[in-house]
């Protein structure tokens, strides 16, 4: 009898977790789905224009910079997470392990608005002092600003981190230690065995940290308010002012109504689908990576 009641009380907490994600999806597309019925989903996604005043609605240059912005966290989050990650399951010495990982953890606990800060005084400046000295300037105008596409993803690269860090160091950890042993005796060297045995073997677990600090890095509202630039304008170039489809809702949402207000749950309902599409884009990838 016990067993049973603990069994229906699991089944009862999982439905509940299922039922709370049903009912905000179905909360922002009973919100969002009239602006989308007249101006059409299409149009909606890629008109360029995002005026609310005139009632016109164009979400395209925010879906564009939410994936310019996410695509350079990951490509600064993923390569410095996993390396390491792996050295604190395979090289790290046990009294380093520790104090590595709780300042990796540690990161994790900071406030999204202090990494905005960090990345105004201190990203800002370095990537204008970047666009100045080095390029001049004169690629674009909007360099000289510091900020744009490629400080948003610096920061939010780092914010990431504490989630690659610790998925992917208990992936590693969990491969079974046969693997490696049976490289070793066909007198394969450690990094080749980490590089062609132990990673390919942990690419599940290290590819849901991935997900996970996808999901944190396009969800991110904050920080990116601070450092992107908030310009509802197709970027150009990796230094051009941007803004994101969640930073575009809470930056107008305070003051919204009307249609206005049905469009940012509009793009709700698309900032859902891209999360939901990349998931799936992800796993779909994880399933196809064997070990060799």
């Amino acid at each position: 009898m016990k067993e049973k009641m603990y069994e229906k009380m699991l089944l009862f907490c999982a439905m509940a977790s299922t039922l709370v994600v049903v009912l905000v999806g179905l909360f922002i597309f009973l919100q969002g789905y009239p602006l989308l019925a007249k101006t059409g989903f299409l149009s909606f996604v890629f008109g360029k224009e995002w005026l609310p005043g005139d009632g016109v609605f164009g979400i395209f240059p925010m879906v564009i910079g939410t994936l310019a912005v996410t695509l350079g966290a990951l490509v600064i989050g993923v390569p410095l997470g996993v390396t390491t990650a792996v050295f604190l399951a395979e090289y790290a010495p046990g009294i380093v392990t520790p104090w590595i990982r709780r300042a990796v953890e540690l990161l994790a606990g900071i406030p999204s608005v202090v990494y905005g800060l960090f990345g105004m005084t201190v990203i800002v400046p370095l990537v204008r002092y970047a666009a100045v000295h080095w390029f001049g300037g004169v690629l674009y105008p909007e360099m000289k600003t510091g900020f744009g596409i490629i400080a948003a993803s610096i920061v939010l690269g780092i914010m990431i981190l504490p989630t690659i860090v610790s998925i992917s160091e208990d992936a590693l950890r969990a491969v079974p230690k046969e693997y490696k042993e049976g490289s070793y005796a066909l007198g394969v060297p450690r990094w080749q065995t980490i590089i062609h045995n132990t990673i390919p073997a942990a690419s599940n677990g290290i590819m849901a940290g991935v997900v996970l600090g996808m999901g944190r890095a396009i969800g991110e509202t904050m920080a990116i308010l601070m450092v992107a630039g908030n310009a509802p304008a197709l970027p150009r170039s990796i230094f051009s002012p941007t803004r994101t489809l969640s930073g575009n809702i809470g930056l107008e949402m305070s003051y919204a109504s009307g249609e206005h207000a049905q469009a940012l749950f509009a793009t709700g309902i698309v900032l859902f689908i891209v999360i939901m599409l990349l998931n799936s884009f992800a796993l779909f990838i994880a399933k196809g990576v064997k070990v060799r």
